[in-house]
């Protein structure tokens, strides 16, 4: 039975050396972590990190073989422990709508755990009211579950499991899979309800990007966790630098740097890199030194952001592959031309489901060699969009055009031509890697004589060459993509098409994937086209169509939709004070809108910076508000899209 623990009042959660396996599998080795009252907790990390069964064990409804567990100060260590503190709890499962049902609608599924959990009619009402307004989600009472957007479903969820007001939540990856603007939506709803309650949550991601919005975060790798403590000081145990720049020719600066440097990456017109044991103030020289015959056109030097500071981690301990084997792409059997020419191109193209209209009269073109982004949330009309182009729908309406082939006649034409990786996955999981490539090989009538030499070309470029014997269903996610990645260009295609194809994937997995692509594009002159959930992904692209609602509402390189949301909307000011819920609270009065809270920092775009900053100074000091530090910052894509959509959405309101 539980007993009661010695740990102090405000300790939530204490654990102490836990473990957990599944057979011969170690998913959580040796964890420790303790949660303070009132905190938003991070655990960080790609797939199979151990971030589920942690919460799982947490919430009581995992065993686990080893270590100790202690929740409100009682230990967990049975099923009757367990119930004890469940009515304290609110456990929201991985996966958008796993803990609802589809057929019910949303007030139903609310009405349903209100039961479950035993609350009150007349707390129900009030509660349910509140949280429905809170989400936006109180003109879709109605509505069947199954039929809501990824975004909808989460917020639903986080009702359900808020319903019997829980001290503690524990949310299990509750923004993956979910558009920008709904993942803003969900932090903010976090937030509001952490002020009022006093709520303690445990929350896990593998966006590395999130990490702001905790108190504290632990970030986990392969059962571990790697390090502990808020966003900046983890940063702070990477030992080194980072330095962007842009250069000419950009692909002899990366043959370069890379002679040097294990962490590098092309991000569009730029390059990053990670320089070890490099101060700050040393980044630009050192950098600039190795560089010969480069054209060096800007460079900079700053702190490590978290995601560079997780792989200088892993690296550090060591905990992946840092050989220096061949890491040289090999080249397509015939070159494709330099020539700029359009391969894709969307006039305006449609498409409805009987009386719903998925794609809207959209227009856009894609040329050789560009790397083009399809943004947009869950059901804008991405992946409609791309079933269109590869022939797999017919349009409604509009015309299309790819790789010299019109979609609506040449089907079969476009097929031979076009690479394409689909969001549902496209692979034969009880089939070996090899056995998947040769079976695409056989799909895109690749010639008998070629065959070996273009299934060793394959094996390469993807990085398989441990791999080629195991079954495609026991790869990590990583690896398993890149081999998808390879099927689609078995055939060495004119253009390629990616639907959310790093979605699950590591950060190391991420950048693998982008460098394959970015020699695609730049070495080979292949188009490709790629749709994404991940804003700092979006910044590899050339060129990004934002699509809302079926419609193309903003086409343009990324730099110039940040360049025109900071001339319509000011610059991102990023705040940070003693009390950071009570500031929150206290701007959304005074009437600024956009505020919102990350972490310990509270962001807002403002047009006059400077009075906005004045204006602030003396609100704070009027409720004796601490203001440790107010800086304009650049606005991010993430920024970009949110505002666009918000703007439409109230237009669309009113």
């Amino acid at each position: 039975m539980g007993e009661a623990s010695l740990v102090d009042e405000q300790t939530v959660i204490n654990i102490t050396g836990l473990c957990k396996s599944y057979k011969k599998k170690l998913a959580v080795n040796t964890v420790d972590l303790t949660v303070k009252r009132g905190e938003i907790y991070g655990l960080i990390g790609p797939d199979g990190a151990g971030k589920s069964s942690l919460m799982k064990a947490i919430a009581g409804v995992l065993s686990f073989e080893q270590g100790a567990l202690e929740v409100f100060n009682l230990t967990i260590d049975s099923e009757a422990s367990a119930e004890k503190i469940k009515g304290r709890l609110g456990f929201m499962p991985q996966g958008l709508g796993l803990n609802l049902y589809g057929a019910l609608s949303v007030e139903e599924n609310i009405d349903f755990f209100a039961q479950l959990r035993e609350v009150s009619p007349e707390q129900l009402a009030e509660r349910k009211n509140k949280l429905l307004a809170m989400t936006r989600l109180d003109k879709f009472r109605e509505r069947p579950m199954k039929n809501l957007s990824g975004g909808m479903k989460q917020k639903l969820g986080l009702i359900c499991t808020l319903i019997h007001q829980p001290e503690l939540v524990i949310l299990d990856e509750p923004t993956t899979g979910v558009d920008p603007v709904s993942r803003r939506d969900f932090w903010a709803i976090l937030a509001e309800l952490l002020q009022e309650q006093g709520i303690t949550a445990l929350v896990s991601t593998a966006y590395m990007d999130e990490a702001a919005r905790f108190n504290r975060l632990s970030l986990m790798y392969n059962g571990q966790i790697l390090a502990t403590g808020e966003t900046d000081s983890i940063c702070q145990q990477a030992q080194g630098c980072l330095v962007e720049l842009t250069a000419e020719p950009q692909l002899e600066a990366l043959k370069q740097l890379k002679k040097h440097y294990l962490q590098i990456e092309a991000i569009s017109s730029r390059i990053r890199v990670f320089a070890d044991n490099t101060p700050v103030n040393a980044g630009v020289k050192t950098v600039t030194d190795l560089l010969a015959g480069v054209k060096i056109k800007t460079i900079r030097a700053f702190d490590a952001a978290l995601e560079d500071a997780f792989i200088a981690l892993l690296r550090e301990r060591p905990l992946i592959d840092q050989t220096n084997k061949d890491k040289s792409i090999p080249r397509f059997d015939k070159p494709l031309p330099h020539n700029k020419s359009i391969v894709i191109e969307a006039k305006q193209l449609t498409r409805d489901f009987g009386k719903f209209r998925s794609v809207d009269h959209i227009d856009f073109s894609v040329k050789q060699g560009e790397i083009f982004g399809l943004l947009g949330a869950n059901g804008a009309g991405k992946t409609t969009t791309i079933k269109m182009l590869t022939g797999i729908l017919p349009p409604s309406a509009g015309e299309g055009h790819v790789a010299g082939a019109d979609m609506r006649k040449a089907g079969q034409l476009i097929k031979e031509r076009i690479g394409y990786m689909s969001q549902s996955f496209s692979l034969y999981l009880d089939l070996t890697v090899m056995e998947n490539i040769r079976l695409y090989a056989s799909i895109y009538g690749i010639n008998r004589k070629i065959i070996k030499q273009r299934l060793a070309w394959v094996i390469h470029i993807a990085g398989l060459e441990d791999v080629i014997g195991q079954l495609a269903g026991s790869l990590p996610m990583g690896i398993r993509q890149r081999l998808a990645l390879g099927c689609a260009l078995v055939h060495q295609p004119v253009v390629l098409f990616l639907d959310e194809p790093t979605s699950g994937v590591d950060p190391i997995g991420r950048r693998h994937f982008w460098e394959i692509l970015v020699h695609l594009a730049r070495e080979e002159q292949v188009a490709i086209l790629v749709t994404t959930h991940y804003m700092n992904e979006a910044e590899h692209c050339d060129h990004l169509a934002l699509m809302y609602a079926g419609c193309v509402i903003a086409d343009d390189s990324p730099a110039n939709m940040i360049q025109a949301l900071q001339n319509e909307a000011g610059q991102l000011l990023e705040m940070t004070t003693d009390n950071p819920l009570a500031t929150l609270a206290l701007l959304k009065q005074a009437h600024f809108k956009g505020a919102a809270l990350y972490g310990k920092h509270i962001h807002l775009l403002a047009l006059n910076s400077e009075n906005v900053k004045d204006r602030i100074h003396e609100l704070l000091a009027k409720q004796s508000i601490k203001l440790i530090n107010l800086e304009a910052r650049s606005p991010t894509l993430e920024d970009v899209f949110v505002y666009r959509v918000l703007a439409l959405e109230n237009t669309e309101s009113t």
